[in-house]
């Protein structure tokens, strides 16, 4: 029979890692301080600080955890039998909300006066999304909307102000009568996917100008409740975008069914739908013919945030992973002492910190598009980017979940919320071989794209052999571009790889730019992580390490 010290002894629980909680997700980010100091100011890292500290509070993490584990559900009918087609949410889905518009991270960029409005925004939005990255759908694609609005000058000064707006206003009202708004989008049906010049969705012109009534389906919109969302639908001059509120002037909900909600792999706190419309009114937002034109920043603003969200799952992935082995021990030592282990977390970090970088870097182009190699570089950099950092994500996540072991495949530890999210972001906003195609299409049409990407890769030229003979590799793929189809992702994840490494031999510590030289740019590595040959590891664990007051 136990003692009371032994019954004690045996139910203590040792030699576990703490909670990661009550840390600074964005001061103690090496990698992203440097970055935005870099682009923006250290004032912007300070502004910051009050949602860096939230963001690594134990109540934010609980908060992300209940979001995920309590979907929303969808209510197509009252008790009386009126359709209503509402869907609600859990508390932690609004506190999670209620912040990320409050910091800022929504539309809030494009009604500030400041020159770094986007790259604030860009690490906040990374910094939060360690939160739970679901409800960052609605966020981005707000967001993105603004540029898109900006074809009808009307709509968007009906529109912007809301959608800038840092009040959380989850209510169903017309817009005359909200405190801030949430944009969505319609874009993709069930025949054509990416393919929207398939679309289907018919739109009837009302008597009144720019009105029409749209009659059709959409086969993944996300965020159903949110307030206007663009939607594409043919009209008589071909696909065209439309401006479509959730509620009517008149107080009377625009008829919009939500059929049904997707079941997930990831994302679950998100309502992903599937729309019938059947005299949904709309507003035509741009020229008949133009949807694909009018809603192409939209497109490059939801591209940038996919970078941004994969880093974000990259960076909360390491640093779960850095923390467990600087408190596990196995055979005698800390984990983080073995050298195996070290090369396996500074393998992940320097991914990570390569992948900040760019996304950083991206972002400073949207502050700075009004300068013609900021343009062009957005223009080629997006899809090359969003191609490669997305695809690079479920490897990492994989690979630091298993840094924890037994531990990092049970839900408590967040690690496989994680692995269910990395794939979307690759999915999103048109898959690998979609954004591979569009950095085709945008070297073949857009000369001065390629010129924007010697140029700034160049900014390194001298600074490691490694790098610049990978650039003189890559810019030998550039053939006949016309027959190059089958190397598209190649060449995509070469191009990315070599602006990375630009970035990083021009600023990040050496410690960092030798190994990501000698371990993605030179010969002989075979890409499975914790295979570096060299390099100062336990520097690069130190630096990814957070550290908790």
């Amino acid at each position: 029979m136990d003692t009371p010290d032994r019954a004690a002894e045996r139910r203590a629980s040792t030699n576990q890692a703490p909670l990661l909680a009550g840390h600074d997700v964005v001061g103690g980010d090496r990698a992203l301080v440097d970055a935005v100091t870099r682009h923006a100011s250290a004032e912007v890292v300070d502004d910051l600080t009050p949602l860096g500290l939230e963001a690594g509070t134990a109540e934010a993490r609980e908060h992300g955890m209940h979001a995920n584990e309590n979907p929303p559900r969808l209510c197509t009918y009252d008790r009386y039998g009126n359709r209503i087609d509402e869907v609600t949410f859990h508390p932690s889905w609004h506190w999670l909300m209620e912040r990320a518009v409050g910091h800022g991270l929504a539309a809030t960029p494009w009604e500030s006066d400041s020159p770094h409005a986007h790259v604030r925004r860009a690490a906040g939005f990374m910094a939060w999304s360690h939160t739970e990255p679901g409800h960052g759908c609605p966020i981005s694609m707000t967001y993105a909307a603004v540029p898109a609005l900006r074809a009808d000058d009307a709509l968007a000064k009906e529109w912007t102000p809301l959608l800038a707006s840092t009040s959380y206003d989850p209510r169903l009202r017309p817009v005359a009568g909200k405190r801030g708004a949430l944009a969505g989008m319609g874009m993709t049906e069930k025949q054509g996917g990416s393919d929207v010049r398939a679309n289907v969705t018919r739109a009837v012109p009302t008597s009144a100008d720019g009105e029409y009534t749209l009659h059709g389906h959409k086969w993944f919109t996300s965020a159903p409740m949110n307030d206007v969302f663009l939607v594409l639908a043919q009209a008589d001059g071909g696909v065209t975008c439309f401006v479509v509120p959730r509620v009517l002037p008149d107080g009377s909900r625009n008829p919009l069914d939500v059929v049904r909600l997707k079941d997930k792999l990831g994302n679950r706190s998100n309502a992903s739908s599937e729309l019938e419309l059947d005299g949904t009114l709309g507003h035509r937002l741009g020229d008949e013919g133009r949807g694909v034109r009018t809603i192409i920043e939209m497109v490059a603003a939801t591209r940038l945030d996919c970078v941004l969200g994969s880093t974000s799952l990259m960076r909360r992935a390491v640093n779960e992973a850095a923390w467990h082995v600087a408190h596990r021990r196995a055979f005698g030592s800390v984990l983080a002492d073995r050298p195996l282990m070290q090369n396996v977390v500074a393998d992940l970090a320097v991914e990570a910190e390569a992948a900040t970088a760019l996304a950083v870097r991206l972002a400073a182009a949207v502050d700075g598009i009004t300068d013609p190699h900021e343009a062009a570089l957005r223009r080629i950099a997006l899809p090359l980017s969003k191609f490669w950092v997305c695809k690079r994500t479920p490897g990492l996540v994989a690979e630091a979940l298993e840094c924890l072991g037994g531990n990092g495949y049970v839900e408590e530890s967040g690690l496989p919320l994680l692995y269910r999210e990395a794939p979307l972001n690759s999915v999103w906003e048109g898959s690998g071989n979609v954004n591979a195609l569009d950095v085709l299409r945008a070297l073949t049409r857009e000369p001065e794209v390629l010129d924007a990407w010697i140029t700034e890769v160049g900014r390194a030229r001298g600074g490691d052999t490694r790098l610049d003979r990978a650039v003189d590799d890559t810019l030998a793929l550039l053939g006949d571009t016309a027959a190059m189809e089958v190397s598209a992702r190649r060449l995509a994840g070469r191009m990315a790889t070599c602006l990375q490494g630009s970035l990083l031999v021009r600023h990040a510590p050496a410690e960092v730019a030798d190994v990501f030289c000698a371990s993605r740019l030179a010969e002989g590595h075979d890409g499975t992580y914790g295979a570096l040959a060299g390099g100062d590891l336990r520097f690069l664990l130190d630096r990814a390490t957070p550290a908790v007051a």
